[in-house]
């Protein structure tokens, strides 16, 4: 990659990671899963994992870094979701 490429990926990742961040931290504090979709946000962590794997293939580090911690705090929320979702109904 080209070091305008490089930059570009790597600012791209770093935003929409953060980006994330919030929704995840706020959900891990209030345990307030009752308006997260359990349909939505399988199938996101399943995009999410398929641009994992797509960032490997191609040793594209930007993807690979920023979806495997998007990945991760997916993967935590849909765990919550279904910890917390049962208790509350």
């Amino acid at each position: 990659m080209t070091g305008w490429t490089e930059l570009v990926g790597s600012l791209a990742a770093i935003l929409t990671t953060a980006s994330f961040v919030p929704q995840a931290w706020h959900t891990f504090r209030s345990r307030d899963v009752a308006g997260i979709s359990l349909g939505m946000y399988s199938v996101f962590a399943c995009g999410v994992a398929l641009w994992l794997v797509y960032g490997l293939l191609l040793a594209a580090w930007p993807i690979v870094a920023a979806n495997g911690i998007t990945l991760c705090l997916a993967l935590l929320i849909l765990f919550m979701k279904l910890r917390y979702g049962r208790r509350r109904r």
